[in-house]
């Protein structure tokens, strides 16, 4: 569904299957897919500015990847106090976020649709944490955000959003695994599994 009017290309890497789309006004997207369960494990694109310039990876599903600091830590590392927001492995029929590090009781937050533009809004009553977001699958696909579809919980300072699926959704992702499967491999990639003589 993300990839239509790009060009496709995977390359197994032996942990995990990428697939690199370009697109004609110079953005990119990459996507990696679990090798046995053929689960999304991360979705990143990037686009370009007016002058041409690549811009940061936006992560729409996983979190980016860790770097390193040769000054303090080894790795960089966001504080393990700040809320950590982001989309986390989704089932086969739900999309879920995760926001951690938000130690305030269940009684706390406001989770809600917000009608006038369809984006999900996470509040607390204290004001210590305010998030809107939007499904992109549902901004692809232009259906609107369906309050009775959402599900949230709070466990162990995670709170933990879910959003059914719907149908056409489902169908498109059906399509796009099919679609998948014919992307051409990148020139030099071998199957890692296979051993040579």
């Amino acid at each position: 569904m993300f990839r239509k009017g790009g060009t496709s290309s995977s390359v197994n890497t032996g942990v995990c299957r990428k697939v690199h789309t370009t697109f004609g006004d110079g953005s990119e997207m990459v996507e990696e897919f679990d090798l046995k369960t053929d689960e999304l494990l991360v979705r990143s694109r990037r686009s370009r500015t007016v002058l041409g310039k690549d811009q940061e990876w936006e992560y729409l599903v996983g979190e980016p990847p860790r770097r390193f600091n040769p000054e303090g830590s080894l790795l960089v590392e966001n504080a393990s106090v700040n809320p950590v927001w982001q989309r986390s492995q989704d089932t086969v029929d739900s999309w879920v976020w995760r926001v951690r590090n938000l130690p305030y009781p269940k009684e706390t937050y406001d989770v809600r649709v917000d009608q006038s533009d369809g984006k999900i809004v996470i509040a607390t009553a204290n004001k210590k944490f305010y998030k809107r977001f939007e499904i992109p699958e549902l901004v692809f696909l232009e259906l609107p955000t369906d309050p009775s579809e959402m599900t949230w919980g709070w466990k162990n300072n995670t709170l933990l959003i879910q959003y059914r699926k719907p149908k056409l959704a489902l169908v498109a992702e059906a399509e796009e695994k099919a679609d998948r499967r014919r992307v051409r491999p990148a020139a030099g990639d071998a199957d890692p599994e296979c051993k040579t003589q």
